[in-house]
């Protein structure tokens, strides 16, 4: 575990990673939602990183426009816009999440405050403790148990909510984990993280519970598909 040392004079800066792909609709309600008049009461600076899968709406216009920085990735996949957004991160500390309004970044302000009061390294946050109307469907619901359990079984992380997308963790912690080039380009890419977070003795690493809403703009998850290609990965991964 390693604590966040800075000089007299710095300042925490937090950099906040959201991939997008045509989410026009939430990006704007997703940047607005951060508390940004904690940061400057705390003096934490805030860097905003879209990783833009090339949308063909106004998804990037808006986001340069609420003052992020869009960095563009052609290459599909959910965990190929975290492989190119985190190393282009300057933040002491990174906190992710989707651009459809489903998690509470008007919280994420609190999260980061309680990973450096009790000084972890990796959060990761908990949705079913606050779903709200329409957050989830019932065949989500019930894959994301399967994904739990199958983690718990396979690799002893016991999470409740192995498939969330909000993680606030410390950057260094990226440098005693595998190298992020070797993570899965698609949706097990969350499920990864996590394990080689909780996986590693040197990291302190936590679940937090947190909220889920109702998604602004076109669902993107296939659940059927998605779900089999992360229990898929569960499954070779652990027998390598």
């Amino acid at each position: 575990m390693y604590n966040l040392f800075l000089s007299e004079g710095e300042t925490l800066k937090v950099t906040i990673i959201i991939p997008t792909i045509n989410e026009e609709k939430g990006v704007g309600k997703t940047i607005d939602s951060i508390n940004k008049d904690y940061f400057k009461k705390k003096k934490w600076q805030i860097e905003i990183i879209i990783v833009d899968g090339d949308s063909k709406d106004k998804t990037q216009e808006i986001a340069k426009g609420k003052g992020a920085k869009v960095v563009i990735e052609k290459r599909k996949g959910y965990g190929r816009a975290y492989k190119t957004g985190m190393p282009k991160a300057t933040g002491d500390i990174i906190a992710t999440g989707d651009a459809d309004a489903t998690y509470p970044f008007e919280r994420i302000h609190k999260y980061i405050q309680q990973l450096i009061d009790e000084n972890l390294d990796f959060i990761t946050t908990d949705r079913f403790a606050e779903l709200g109307h329409g957050s989830m469907s019932v065949k989500h619901y019930f894959g994301n148990l399967i994904l739990a359990m199958t983690l718990k079984i396979l690799y002893f992380v016991n999470l409740r909510d192995s498939q969330s997308g909000m993680w606030i963790f410390k950057k260094s912690a990226l440098d005693r984990i595998q190298p992020i080039e070797e993570f899965n380009d698609g949706m097990p890419f969350s499920e990864e993280i996590k394990i080689e977070m909780f996986s590693s003795k040197d990291i302190k690493s936590k679940e937090i519970p947190s909220a889920l809403y109702s998604r602004e703009g076109d669902v993107k998850l296939e659940s059927f598909s998605d779900g089999w290609r992360n229990l898929k990965f569960l499954l070779i991964n652990r027998v390598k």
